[in-house]
């Protein structure tokens, strides 16, 4: 009576069984069962979200392909499980979810018999499997990779890289050479490359500006010492020439600078107009004898000077007589003017952070 192999379930003729027909079961096994093994290719529909992969002894089945395309109706993340005996398996999955790989506790069940592994959506891994718990095929890499790599590789890539890598590198702690500060080429910049690039940015006495964020640098640039700088001032550029100037971080001016208050005086004197005389009107401002009396007279003698005027001067009659060429000096002060310009007298201006690294 025959029997089968437990990873591939390949059929074992017993010892003087199938006298003249052994051969169809040997060109089975090794033309349709090894062959599928070793290269076949199958494409597996998952209609739920937990299937298992086909296993039958001595016929073809899904789970004895060498590789696997999945898909899926259920529109979610699903999983698959293949027989628990030893296999490697690539496995593509070309539906938009997740799917995973178990191995089952029993052949054709859906319970996982230990960890499995995670294909991406559209992506292809190799995984391999001791019959309990599926792994990762490849988590470490010493030499050249050459051509494009797609997909996630997880762990150390060790050697020269060549070509594109259109996905994600991910390792605990991938390392490379630290190439010289200044180089500028196509290797590696390692963090302790931008590091250094950074701090030759930012020497000790720099001065760094952000317009909104308050952080201090050290924190966001991750080395020095760095202190709070220019609180309310503009910076000047340094000039050897201008006392002012010539030393660095040297203050001066004023938040509150100002247009000082001043009054204009004034003084001097007419020039001379020659000989003349100062009038006065006869009846003040209304034109009849009881008008206002000039300079403080009273009315008598407002009335006598009135009476000697005839009918050619009835208009105006002198004041005074004739004092000769003579000059009117006139002096005073007008108003003040001005004001004091409290924080109107600045530079336009934009406020922003400002830090000086001291260490």
């Amino acid at each position: 009576m025959s029997t089968y192999s437990p990873s591939l379930r390949i059929e074992l003729i017993t010892t003087g069984d199938q006298a003249g027909t052994w051969g169809n079961t040997t060109n089975t096994n090794l033309g349709t069962l090894v062959e599928s093994a070793i290269a076949g290719y199958v494409s597996v529909s998952v209609t739920s979200a937990n299937q298992a992969l086909t296993a039958l002894n001595g016929a073809a089945d899904q789970a004895r392909q060498q590789t696997i395309a999945l898909t899926t109706t259920t529109g979610a993340n699903f999983a698959v499980y293949a027989p628990p005996a030893e296999k490697t398996y690539v496995i593509y999955n070309a539906s938009s979810y997740t799917a995973t790989i178990y191995n089952s506790t029993v052949i054709g069940k859906t319970t996982a018999a230990g960890a499995g592994v995670a294909i991406p959506a559209g992506k292809t891994m190799t995984v391999w499997s001791e019959g309990t718990i599926f792994a990762f095929q490849t988590t470490h890499i010493i030499g050249t990779l050459v051509g494009n790599v797609t997909g996630n590789l997880t762990g150390n890539v060790t050697g020269n890289v060549t070509g594109n890598l259109n996905g994600n590198l991910v390792a605990a702690s991938p390392t490379a050479p630290t190439q010289t500060y200044g180089t500028n080429n196509t290797t590696v910049a390692t963090t302790a490359f931008v590091q250094a690039a950074l701090q030759a940015l930012y020497p000790v006495g720099s001065i760094y500006i952000n317009a909104t964020n308050a952080t201090n640098p050290g924190t966001l640039l991750g080395f020095g010492t760095w202190t709070a700088f220019g609180a309310g001032r503009v910076p000047v550029g340094f000039d050897a020439g201008n006392a002012l100037f010539d030393t660095a971080e040297e203050t001066g001016g004023s938040a509150d600078a100002i247009t000082v208050s001043h009054t204009h005086t004034y003084s001097g004197s007419t020039s001379s107009v020659g000989d003349h005389q100062h009038i006065m009107p006869l009846d003040g401002d209304a034109g009849g004898p009881n008008g206002p009396f000039p300079f403080g007279s009273s009315g008598s003698t407002y009335a006598g000077w009135r009476a000697g005027l005839t009918t050619s001067n009835l208009t105006s009659a002198p004041l005074t007589s004739a004092a000769g060429a003579h000059s009117h000096t006139v002096s005073g002060t007008t108003a003040s003017t001005g004001s004091s310009g409290t924080n109107a007298n600045y530079q336009p201006y934009i406020t922003v952070y400002m830090w000086k690294r001291t260490a």
